[in-house]
């Protein structure tokens, strides 16, 4: 961090010197720039002669001494208090009345660190993002005691330097780690009670979410000491179950498995500091023994809004014929335009030819009745998410569909069980949750029941490949892996809101720019519904009584104002009516 820090300051025509005392440290960052800078000409972002001004302007040395000059100096010390206060109580006897002291602390207490300061008012902190050459956003940190033209001084550098500086209180994690840590520990938590394997996990929250990393390959590049480091001082804070670092966190930073610094952490590594994973014990084997699937010729699809039109698209597009079944025969024609408008689209964008268009719509009939699904081998379900009427439908498909049929449900928070729990053979039923939009997500969360068979399980997983679809095993309990770790997340962005920690703004810029999230948490909340939100969080809550996973009440003050999102127009913010 402090050599990107180092990097990002030379370049934008600052004197830097680097202070380390171990020789070996200083020699590497000096290497790192000397290559960043090399590589940055060879592509052409800069000359030669602008190489060398930036080597010029960075100097190395092995004593604090060296900063009596400086007008602002960046410690990046280990995370540990006692290690920072020392610094910080060693630069005060050194540097001049107006320097400004930054911390990139983003666990420990600015305000601790300013108190022991002999020049409180000249101490915040400055959160960098790693790498920090090429991570747009900086956490302007202030305390109490933090002077507010100290605040402008390094909020405007942090502008000259291209960044994006967001303004924050002290408090651990602050905003982006803040949210990116309590749903990282719950990913830790999840893998460690062997509810799905870490591929799945990250698989997921990569497909399901669009996240650059999966959770537990980011602990492992962040280090799992850090992540500990950071979660003990947020649990000290608030007390919330949720971030209390998960045993397996403990176990392996004790273990010195702390990622890919040290080689092994949840994955492993093919040298420490290496980012290529290796196969070990926990690598799945490919050709791995699973049960013979059922022959899967014909699909039935129940349902005629947005989720049941996309999967009966892209059973359509896949070769499979598809009966596309709703509670009348004009609904279920209604639902057969909106899958005949997509591929329209889909031609439009040149990624579907006519003739492909032609026959996807061909192998697509539909039925005003369930009755038309006799003959399926697969029906799935996806009608609204509420539990009697997905039972009164899968007794109903029961009494329709033939022997040996797999019965499906798209649901993403209620129990599997209770549906194949409606059928006389729930050894048939399984989950098959699919994310919208379907035809262009990967992603199939496959559920399997403790009454799920085999080769009911192993069916719907080839018929996912066939799919080209992503299938990831998760068992039968709420929000299986993603809603599980994802609506925490979201839950925790509307407290800070709440608690007037941050603005609606300033949260979804961070866990863009910071976390690498395609969309913040309040424009996700939007798109999403407030209601539907409101409704997943609930059930979470419900199912593992944890009191950190109760709904935010201004999330649901906003649903009984009837400010649902993007579908009203207003919700978290305001849209403009179509």
């Amino acid at each position: 961090m402090g050599t990107g820090i180092a990097d990002v300051l030379a370049r934008a025509g600052r004197e830097v010197i680097g202070i380390d005392h171990d020789p070996e440290a200083a020699r590497q960052a000096v290497a790192a720039l000397e290559s960043s800078t090399a590589r940055a000409v060879r592509r052409e972002r800069i000359t030669e002669a602008e190489r060398r001004d930036v080597l010029a302007r960075f100097r190395t040395f092995p004593d604090l001494q060296a900063a009596a000059e400086a007008d602002l100096v960046i410690e990046v010390v280990p995370e540990d208090y006692d290690t920072k206060c020392q610094v910080f109580a060693a630069l005060d006897q050194v540097v001049k009345p107006d320097t400004i002291l930054a911390t990139g602390t983003n666990a420990l207490s600015v305000t601790r660190l300013a108190a022991d300061s002999d020049r409180p008012e000249r101490v915040l902190g400055l959160h960098f993002f790693n790498p920090a050459p090429a991570m747009k956003l900086v956490e302007v940190v202030s305390s109490v005691l933090t002077s507010p033209e100290a605040v402008a001084a390094v909020t405007r550098l942090a502008r000259e330097l291209g960044k994006d500086p967001i303004a924050v209180g002290d408090r651990p994690g602050f905003v982006a780690d803040g949210l990116l840590f309590g749903y990282l520990n719950q990913a830790a938590a999840m893998y460690e009670s062997r509810y799905a394997t870490r591929e799945d996990i990250d698989a997921a929250m990569r497909l399901g979410c669009g996240l650059p990393m999966g959770p537990l390959a980011l602990l492992d590049l962040i280090g799992i000491d850090t992540a500990r480091t950071v979660l003990d001082a947020m649990y000290a804070a608030s007390h919330d179950r949720l971030h209390a670092p998960a045993p397996v966190l403990r176990q392996l930073s004790d273990a010195g498995l702390n990622g890919r610094k040290s080689g092994r952490g949840f994955y492993t590594y093919a040298a420490p500091g290496s980012a290529e994973t290796v196969a070990d014990a926990e690598t799945p084997d490919p050709a791995g023994r699973r049960a013979a699937a059922r022959t899967v010729d014909s699909v039935g699809v129940v349902g005629s809004g947005t989720m049941a039109a996309g999967i009966a698209e892209v059973f359509a597009k896949a070769g499979y014929p598809v009966v596309l079944a709703a509670r009348s025969a004009e609904k279920a024609e209604a639902a057969k335009a909106r899958v005949a408008k997509s591929l329209e689209r889909a031609v439009a964008k040149g990624r579907l030819g006519a003739d492909d268009r032609d026959a996807a719509l061909a192998r697509l009939s539909t039925a005003g009745a369930l009755t038309a699904l006799a003959g399926v081998d697969l029906a799935v379900e996806a009608v609204a998410e509420d539990l009697e009427v997905k039972r009164e439908l899968f007794a109903a498909l029961d009494e329709v569909c033939r022997d040996g049929a797999v019965l499906a449900t798209t649901t993403s928070s209620l129990p599997v069980v209770a549906c194949a729990r409606a059928t006389s053979r729930p050894r048939d039923v399984v989950g098959m949750h699919f994310f919208n939009p379907a035809p262009a997500m990967k992603l199939v969360e496959v559920v399997r029941t403790v009454l799920t068979a085999d080769d009911a399980h192993a069916t719907v997983r080839e018929v996912c490949g066939t799919l080209r679809k992503h299938p990831v095993d998760c068992g039968d309990r709420a929000g299986f892996i993603v809603n599980a770790l994802l609506f925490p997340y979201l839950n925790n962005a509307v407290k800070m809101v709440q608690e007037h920690y941050a603005s609606l703004d300033e949260i979804d810029t961070a866990m863009k720019l910071g976390g690498g999230y395609p969309m913040g948490p309040f424009e996700l909340l939007d798109v999403v519904g407030l209601d539907v939100s409101l409704a997943i969080e609930q059930v979470l809550h419900t199912e593992f009584r944890d009191p950190g996973l109760a709904p935010a009440p201004l999330l649901e003050h906003l649903v009984a104002a009837g400010c649902l999102g993007r579908k009203t127009g207003r919700g978290f913010r305001e849209y403009a009516r179509r």
